[in-house]
């Protein structure tokens, strides 16, 4: 790693650290503050986007009164708080408990689209976007997940507030899981494994359609049924293809 880069990581993640530390003297006062000040308190450090110190008081809120009456709304407020943390880890930690412990809460389809937004957060590197840089080929774990949520959500609260955001965001989902697909295809070319360049194409045709990847999933396809003497499914992929792309550069020869 370049020294400057590796500096400038270091150094955000030693702020990191001091951000989330708390003195034995503030653990102190917090064990001495009663439920309502300490909810106020996070509140108001929340509305001042220091999230840092609104996850302090939270978690001393939720070990110290986890029966307290602000407990649902504590466990809601440390997701959105671990969410513009970029603490992914810690927010699907929460999120999961809150799904096992109040699975029929009326702010329940709130906790899934924050799941995929915190799944989202996780598959998406902020130097990475800065830079302008496709990373499309890094593993789909996350993304396949946070897909899942969305998908969740949906089918289970079609009248939600969060499902038509969540329905946006699962087609950018499709579109990136279909990139990595084909990516994939690719370097299967690469190595002259036609069947399997043939087969993952195929895949982002019946999986992803629609997406922008589906034109070139049908070259890809073109190509790998041509490599391996297939000519009736190389002339089928070309009847759709005229079909679909009449100006693709395969039909046209430019």
């Amino acid at each position: 790693m370049h020294k400057f880069a590796k500096g400038a990581v270091l150094a955000l993640f030693s702020i990191a650290i001091t951000a989330c530390s708390s003195s034995p003297d503030e653990e102190l006062k917090a064990s001495k503050t009663s439920p309502d000040v300490l909810y106020s308190q996070a509140r108001t450090s929340m509305e001042l986007g220091n999230y840092s110190k609104a996850v302090r008081s939270l978690e001393a809120l939720d070990s110290r009164y986890p029966f307290g009456p602000h407990k649902t709304q504590v466990q809601l407020d440390l997701i959105y708080a671990y969410y513009k943390l970029d603490d992914p880890a810690s927010g699907i930690a929460n999120i999961d408990r809150f799904i096992r412990l109040n699975p029929t809460h009326k702010d329940i389809d709130y906790v899934y689209y924050m799941r995929g937004l915190v799944n989202m957060q996780s598959d998406s590197y902020m130097f990475h976007d800065m830079l302008n840089i496709d990373r499309t080929d890094r593993d789909p774990k996350v993304a396949q997940d946070a897909f899942k949520d969305f998908d969740r959500l949906i089918k289970s609260y079609p009248n939600s507030k969060y499902a038509y955001d969540a329905t946006q965001r699962m087609q950018f989902l499709k579109n990136r899981l279909a990139k990595y697909s084909i990516n994939v295809a690719e370097y299967y070319m690469k190595m002259n494994a036609w069947s399997a360049a043939a087969i993952r194409a195929q895949s982002v045709m019946e999986t992803y359609p629609g997406t922008p990847s589906t034109e070139h999933a049908l070259e890809i396809m073109a190509d790998a049924y041509g490599e391996l003497g297939q000519e009736k499914l190389k002339e089928n992929v070309l009847i759709v293809m005229k079909a679909n792309y009449p100006d693709n550069k395969k039909l046209t020869g430019k």
